[in-house]
């Protein structure tokens, strides 16, 4: 009788949310939510912080709080309830993620998590980022191309040996993900390259994104448009091996699978396995989930390597006339970075974009015909970087060369020292 009263409770509570009739006061989620703890969250450097995603893992959740219920919680600084989410599938950031709006230098905040053991009482928060991959169901291959058939978002794909660039198959040719800053996609294909999708609106656009025309984004939409030319460079932040003089990227292989791991209000999240990806002699197996979270520029990349030890895993940007390049190797109190800024956007607007990275990993900054690289040493077998790019056409964007720079540099100060989270 006391478990139906409180999924009961619970799905009246979202019912009430979802349809706009009236948003439960802290009163009454005090009451729903009956159990309780505090987090204390503290910012080391003396910058303001804004959209701080705040990380509490699942293993020390369950260490300390073992009856805490992923399906029934609720945060709250102070008064104020905080958008979060549980992650259930992500492969590093599993557990709960909440943004908080900001925090001020050196500050120090503590939060409430509210929870009912038992029982479903999920929250409904506004969505500030969103993964898709959506693909052609109904129809069939007929030499190489995708004929017929009607576009399905899935969660999972392992893609089709017939399929290959342009194939018709794949919404925008590979998964996206975006925040309400910045859209991102990759080409789930030989290219594997990264493209920035350009956002005038806060909204979530992809699930519009080459609904009215297969590469109708190439023109300004009303939500915004594709804005880098990636051809057979690194776009923005993808990834490769340099050998020989030259960023490979990851081509040859003999099987992709790509997963959205997490499609929530304020984290989302991607993950690929490339499977038999020949380069440089060896024969890899490759592991990379791409994440983002509310309110934030940044994909942070993560990396894990099966079936051999590279010399290198790189990254870089697109070379540009139209750009200036910005480099820094980091030290202990900021990131290294290589950036480029300028009127590069296929709108020929500016457009700052770059690749972040701990200063000990760093092998060393270079290029090669067709863009900046950046060499990264892969401990046991693992590497991590971001990346971002910045379109002046954003809402309240970064519109001058001197505006990048400073938000660049306060970006590679706050990987640095990121938020403290206690229990």
């Amino acid at each position: 009788m006391i478990l139906r009263k409180n999924i009961c409770f619970g799905w009246l509570l979202l019912l009430l949310l979802v349809s706009g009739i009236r948003v439960a006061s802290a009163q009454e989620l005090n009451k729903a939510y009956k159990k309780s703890f505090k987090v204390r969250v503290s910012n080391p450097v003396n910058l303001q912080r804004e959209d701080v995603m705040v990380f509490l893992g699942e293993a020390e959740l369950k260490r300390k709080h073992p009856d805490f219920n992923p399906d029934a919680f609720v945060v709250f600084a102070g008064e104020k309830e905080v958008p979060s989410q549980y992650n259930r599938h992500d492969v590093y950031n599993k557990g709960v993620v909440l943004v908080l709006d900001k925090m001020a230098p050196k500050a120090v905040q503590v939060l409430t998590v509210r929870y009912n053991e038992n029982g479903v009482s999920k929250r409904a928060y506004p969505k500030r980022t969103q993964a898709e991959l959506s693909h052609k169901m109904g129809g069939a291959f007929k030499d190489r191309k995708y004929i017929g058939g009607a576009f399905a978002n899935v969660d999972s794909l392992r893609v089709p040996a017939e399929h290959t660039d342009h194939s018709f198959y794949i919404r925008y040719e590979g998964p996206g993900w975006e925040s309400d800053k910045v859209g991102y996609r990759f080409y789930l294909d030989w290219r594997n390259a990264t493209d920035v999708f350009g956002k005038k609106t806060p909204d979530m656009v992809l699930q519009q994104v080459g609904q009215d025309g297969f590469d109708s984004y190439h023109n300004m939409q009303p939500w915004g448009m594709d804005v880098l030319k990636v051809g057979k460079t690194l776009g923005v932040g993808t990834l490769a091996l340099f050998d020989a003089g030259k960023a490979i990227r990851v081509d040859k292989t003999d099987s992709l699978r790509s997963s959205v791991k997490e499609n929530g209000a304020v984290y989302s999240s991607i993950l690929t396995d490339y499977y038999g990806w020949e380069v440089a002699g060896q024969k890899l197996d490759i592991h990379a989930q791409l994440s983002i979270h509310g309110g934030s520029r940044l994909t942070h990349y993560q990396v894990d390597v099966d079936g051999g030890q590279p010399q290198n895993l790189s990254t870089g940007l697109i070379k540009d006339s139209k750009a200036k390049l910005f480099t820094s190797k980091g030290d202990e109190m900021e990131w290294g970075y290589i950036a480029t800024y300028g009127a590069q956007s296929l709108n020929n607007d500016n457009l700052g974009i770059a690749v972040l990275f701990r200063p000990n990993d760093l092998i060393g900054i270079d290029q090669d015909e067709l863009s900046h690289v950046v060499k990264l040493k892969p401990v046991n077998n693992k590497v991590e970087y971001y990346f971002l790019a910045a379109w002046e056409l954003e809402p309240q964007g970064i519109k001058t060369e001197e505006q990048f720079l400073s938000y660049l540099k306060k970006t590679a100060q706050e990987l640095a020292k990121p938020v403290q989270v206690k229990f």
